[in-house]
């Protein structure tokens, strides 16, 4: 296969999608775009640029990575990730938040870590990333918030630039970047692009998001030297399966074009 039938299988399966859907891959050296420009409700890939503001700030001195954040009751949130349903433990270290926030995507984890780092600090790295149409103004489950028309947004586009940075970028340090990396690798929400990879010869570092009528993935793929660099935003979803299966398809045409073309 090459990129060309890439790129046809890709936007093959979103045109036939029933739901409003961009996507922006990095592949050996090449662009696919199909809508990556428009803009979505971020859900949970907004975590990605509030990963790398907690980076740069730990490298910067502000905050250290061993310390322990407080945790109350009313900080707790449903949804999704663990810290909702701990019981005994009051505090957690920042780099194990970190974690938390981005692996099971932990909604109270992540609202800890931006009162820490602050929403104009996220924001103005935002900016600094060339994440022109991305922007953080709630924290996670703040519906009160999205009512008011104050709601978290992004697009494709700007999701490839922030894991560019994040883990080939020049900015953070290669330990800093290797910390993004790793932690991406242990995600363990793996039912969307990574669902038909064979990762005995591609490592799939994901981040997920959903909301109602919405489902997102973004990854970074390594295979051999190379790295490839995708994110898939699917809204107006009137079943969620359908924007699941849109996804994991095109991991799986990923998944075939590597391992056809590259010599792992």
């Amino acid at each position: 296969m090459n990129i060309e039938q890439l790129k046809l299988n890709v936007y093959s399966e979103l045109a036939r999608c029933k739901g409003r859907a961009s996507l922006f891959m990095e592949i050996e050296g090449k662009i696919i775009e199909f809508n990556s420009q428009e803009v979505y409700q971020s859900a949970s890939l907004i975590k990605m640029p509030i990963l790398y503001e907690a980076l740069r700030q730990i490298e910067a001195g502000i905050i250290n990575p061993d310390e322990h954040l407080i945790i109350k009751d009313s900080d707790k949130i449903g949804n999704t990730g663990v810290l909702q349903v701990l019981h005994g433990v009051k505090s957690y270290a920042i780099k194990d938040l970190l974690t938390l926030m981005v692996i099971v995507s932990d909604n109270s984890a992540t609202n800890l870590i931006i009162n820490l780092l602050g929403i104009e600090s996220i924001n103005k790295t935002i900016r600094s990333l060339s994440m022109n149409n991305t922007i953080l103004q709630r924290k996670m489950l703040d519906f009160q918030s999205v009512k008011s028309g104050m709601d978290n947004f992004t697009t494709a586009a700007d999701i490839v630039k922030c894991l560019k940075k994040g883990v080939i970028g020049t900015d953070l340090t290669k330990a800093s970047r290797d910390t993004f990396l790793s932690i991406l690798n242990q995600q363990q929400f793996r039912d969307k692009l990574p669902a038909y990879m064979n990762e005995v010869y591609i490592t799939a570092g994901n981040k997920t998001g959903e909301l109602p009528g919405l489902e997102h993935d973004c990854a970074v793929m390594t295979f051999g030297q190379t790295r490839a660099f995708i994110a898939v935003l699917i809204d107006t979803l009137e079943e969620p399966e359908i924007g699941r299966s849109t996804i994991r398809q095109i991991g799986k045409h990923i998944n075939d074009f590597i391992r056809g073309n590259s010599t792992i």
